[in-house]
């Protein structure tokens, strides 16, 4: 894998079955790049770790959410009712419903909700899909200043102009490429520790739009992911700290302090992240042992632990 680094393995019954090489970096308290394993100047596609940024830029545009609202807006909800509720809120007080959302419609990820939603006859929704909260937090900025609606996910939307910039200020550095995220939203690629930058300053902004997301989603983090989702136990685990994962195996986290990490998995799976973005953020100097339980991911056999998804050491490969 040449510059990439192993990162966590999985062991089935004592046996190395598979490896995730990747990239991490994290920086102390102070800003500095304290931790870096495999290469940290790469640019990735960050996916949904950007809502954090694209809730701050709907709440600088004027988008009126607070409290649960702008936590949704900064997360990837599982879909279950309360979230749905809460999106058609936000689009309620902007005078919309749920058909100005352009994500794509999609079953809850919440299994038990999913489930439920079958037996009585549902079908998949917009509002259901992970991203809503995002989007209508977009509608809502784009209704707040009079922006047009129908064009809210093109890249040179003023909305999506703004996003660029605070994505850019937040991490340091000028945004590029410009790719099309899963849900349709555009995506700004970073380096992997202007990535890390960025969560840092999220944790450690003193007021503005970047501290009111960053306290929504700590008061909130049920609506940052949902019932069991990793986010949402890494933030109650951890109190004051932030952590949003995306696809392909993307995820930043960060303390209250100022710890800060930025992970990616190369494969593209999540199932190893959390774990590995609390092994480097122990490694920076924070006191993880409350969150001591994602540390490991267990592998099982037959329906029982047989092994477990562990991290490796720094310097592997």
């Amino acid at each position: 894998m040449g510059m990439y680094e192993v990162l966590a393995e999985v062991v089935r019954n004592g046996f190395v079955e598979s490896r995730h090489y990747g990239s991490v970096a994290g920086l102390a308290p102070g800003g500095t790049l304290s931790y870096a394993r495999g290469h940290v100047g790469e640019t990735v596609l960050p996916r949904s770790t950007t809502k954090p940024f694209q809730a701050a830029a709907c709440l600088a545009a004027g988008a009126p959410l607070a409290g649960e609202r702008l936590a949704i807006a900064a997360g990837s909800h599982t879909g279950e009712d309360f979230h749905v509720k809460t999106v058609e809120a936000i689009l309620a007080d902007a005078g919309l419903r749920g058909g100005a959302l352009q994500c794509p419609p999609s079953w809850p990820e919440d299994e038990p909700t999913k489930a439920a939603m079958i037996r009585a006859g549902q079908d998949e929704s917009r509002e259901r899909m992970n991203c809503s909260g995002k989007h209508a937090a977009m509608l809502a900025a784009c209704a707040a200043n009079g922006w047009p609606l129908e064009t809210y996910l093109d890249p040179g939307h003023p909305l999506q102009q703004g996003v660029r910039t605070t994505m850019g200020d937040a991490a340091g550095e000028n945004p590029s490429p410009v790719a099309v995220d899963g849900c349709g939203a555009p995506l700004f690629g970073l380096t992997l520790a202007g990535l890390a930058r960025a969560a840092r300053s999220l944790v450690l902004a003193e007021d503005g739009p970047l501290r009111a997301v960053a306290d929504a989603m700590r008061a909130h983090p049920e609506y940052v992911g949902g019932t069991g989702h990793a986010n949402t136990e890494f933030m109650r685990a951890l109190p004051g700290s932030v952590a949003k994962g995306g696809a392909e195996g993307v995820l930043i986290a960060a303390t209250r302090e100022g710890h800060a990490v930025a992970v990616k998995v190369i494969d593209g799976s999540p199932r190893a992240t959390t774990a590995i973005a609390l092994r480097a953020l122990a490694a920076l100097g924070a006191d993880t042992v409350p969150a001591a339980a994602l540390g490991t991911v267990p592998v099982l056999g037959g329906g029982r632990p047989v092994g477990e998804i562990r991290t490796t050491p720094e310097g592997r490969q």
